[in-house]
């Protein structure tokens, strides 16, 4: 008796119009039933599950008693139709089974160390551990699922709007900025070293230079850097560049990418995009990366709360500070325990501390009540936008410190208070951010988003003088709190580049070596040029309501970037590394790494 070597169908597919038909199925044994000789059996694959009967006495039933949880078998059957009393609703296939007429088995299976389908509770270094069988449930089958339909439709839509797929070298050089490369050691050229690439952004400029006026790829790309939940250190973007293009044909091109992308999974959105300039998105919100799936905006209180009399806010106003301030809604019956842990949080965000009302039947609640009394304090409630049963968050202090802490304990509140819906999905574009910012780890100025970024042509005079005030032609676009993308019009003449690299305080000497291949290329006629990159982990995470991105990739790291599965990163022999000239450093061995 031959075994088939492929199904006629796949275990989500029959359903009424197959009854009478022979089929082949093949598949895991996710669960047996025996009702008294009466066999059933859950066979499933990839895209779902199909009962299977088997008679007692049928040919088939000496080999299916013998069949344990997740076998792998083939199944030659009839398809029945089931009796209306049980139809089951909760699968695709149930209002049919299958009655077997021959049961191969494929392979057999040690029992998993914890059930594939049901991982609920499961510790997640566990299901990283047997990933391969966590790969199993189907909600991750429907993850990955959801993955590959967004990077079809992403293809799809810039391929009909003239782009063209590019792939980019990943043994690139070392051109720090940012975050830590991952090396790699050559044996060809002992003593020197490749860098994985944190993005293709010269290379994608270099293309734009050599006439490539409409580049794509979805590309992976390596940064060596602390994790959590949203971030990796291998990880996925679409990156998109084009020539002789401004901020608004880039914004156009991306909200069709995305309009198309995450419609084709469910998901509405429509362009355009609200729009924010950096600096109102952290007067508004208190974060560049704001979630307008809910109110309690962030108002200026300043002026209200002059003359009030009370310490704090008069010490602060004198010396040039604000007061702003936000409504939660709803909040005004939070304990003296829930007030306080509110107040914990403004501090741990920066702020000198957090004033409160609460508003509840006619009646205000508030330390601030003996000398600002119930008018005024109303008066504020109202200048923020709530009203009855809401609570009044006010901090006093300086503009963008206030700001970001309100914005901290608005997306606290959101959180516990279930002001979001996953079913919600809002998008929006952050212009306008500054190109430097300070460190003071390092003590000079970095670059926002990177140092190919175009100042604002009116701000340009400043470079030297007021570095910090300058803006850039950047725009990040968000969504329900997350940074889905970011991108910029770029530097594209000599001159320019060298003028950002001296507010970054790179020398000449540092940049020739660093980037001379670019700077050189930069002379030979380059068109004006931008772009964006979009992290297509997490534009995926979103897209299927999971938490983490490890949830929608097929083999991710752990927060320590490690793979629990494989066991890397990993020692290496001591021949492999004289190989390529690389020695551990005294009183390491390559075991340590294990």
């Amino acid at each position: 008796m031959s075994v088939p070597t492929r199904p006629t169908h796949h275990c989500a597919a029959l359903d009424l119009e197959h009854a009478g038909s022979g089929v082949v199925l093949m598949g895991w044994v996710e669960r047996i039933r025996d009702l008294g000789g009466l066999l059933f059996l859950d066979l499933r694959d990839y895209r779902g599950v199909t009962q299977i009967v088997v008679r007692p006495g049928s040919g088939p039933a000496a080999v299916a008693k013998r069949l344990g949880a997740w076998w792998v078998v083939a199944v030659e059957g009839v398809v029945l139709a089931r009796e209306a009393e049980t139809v089951n609703p909760t699968i695709d296939t149930g209002r049919i089974e299958v009655e077997a007429q021959r049961i191969h088995i494929l392979s057999e299976a040690r029992t998993p160390p914890f059930p594939p389908t049901d991982s609920e509770g499961v510790a997640e270094e566990l299901r990283l551990r047997y990933r391969y069988l966590d790969l199993r449930n189907p909600r991750l089958q429907r993850n990955l699922r959801i993955r590959g339909r967004l990077a079809a439709e992403i293809r799809g839509h810039l391929d009909d709007h003239g782009f063209l797929e590019v792939e980019t070298p990943f043994l690139t050089r070392s051109t720090p900025e940012g975050a830590r490369d991952y090396l790699v050691p050559s044996r060809v050229h002992r003593g020197r070293f490749y860098a994985l690439p944190q993005s293709p952004q010269l290379f994608k400029q270099l293309l734009m230079i050599g006439g490539t006026d409409r580049y794509y790829q979805i590309v992976r790309c390596f940064r060596d850097e602390d994790l959590r939940a949203d971030r990796q250190p291998e990880f996925t973007q679409v990156d998109v560049e084009m020539s002789f293009a401004d901020p608004e044909q880039v914004i156009e091109v991306t909200e069709g990418l995305f309009q198309r992308a995450l419609g084709a999974v469910g998901i509405e959105v429509t362009p355009p995009f609200p729009r924010f300039t950096y600096r109102q998105a952290m007067d508004r919100y208190g974060v560049d990366r704001p979630d307008l799936r809910y109110g309690a905006e962030i108002r200026d209180l300043t002026e209200l709360a002059r003359g009030t009399g009370h310490p704090l806010l008069d010490r602060v106003l004198e010396a040039g500070g604000s007061v702003r301030g936000i409504a939660a809604p709803g909040c005004a019956g939070f304990s003296r325990k829930r007030l306080d842990g509110l107040q914990a949080a403004a501090v741990e965000a920066g702020a000198g501390g957090l004033l409160w009302a609460a508003f509840r039947d006619g009646e205000v609640r508030s330390p601030l009540l003996k000398t600002l009394g119930a008018d005024r304090l109303r008066t504020l409630l109202e200048a923020a936008g709530g009203g009855p049963s809401d609570l009044l968050l006010m901090v006093a202090g300086e503009a963008r410190t206030a700001c970001e802490a309100l914005g901290a304990l608005r997306r606290q509140l959101a959180a516990s208070e279930g002001w979001t819906s996953p079913d919600q999905f809002a998008m929006a574009w952050v212009t306008e951010f500054p190109l430097f910012d300070h460190s003071e780890a390092e003590g000079r100025l970095t670059s926002v988003h990177h140092p190919f970024t175009s100042p604002h042509p009116e701000d340009v005079d400043r470079l030297a003088t007021d570095p910090l005030s300058v803006r850039s032609l950047a725009y990040d676009v968000i969504a329900n709190g997350h940074e889905l993308g970011g991108g910029s019009i770029r530097i594209h003449n000599r001159a320019m580049q060298q003028r950002v690299f001296e507010a970054l305080e790179i020398p000449p000497a540092e940049a020739a070596e660093r980037f001379g291949f670019f700077l050189e290329a930069l002379e030979y006629g380059t068109p004006p040029h931008g772009g964006i990159a979009l992290g297509f982990d997490r534009i995926a995470m979103l897209a299927s309501g999971s938490a983490s991105l490890r949830d929608v990739i097929a083999f991710p790291k752990t927060t320590s970037a490690t793979d629990l599965m494989t066991g890397s990163p990993a020692g290496v022999d001591s021949s492999q590394l004289d190989e390529v000239g690389v020695a551990l450093a005294k009183g390491r061995t390559e075991a340590d790494d294990d």
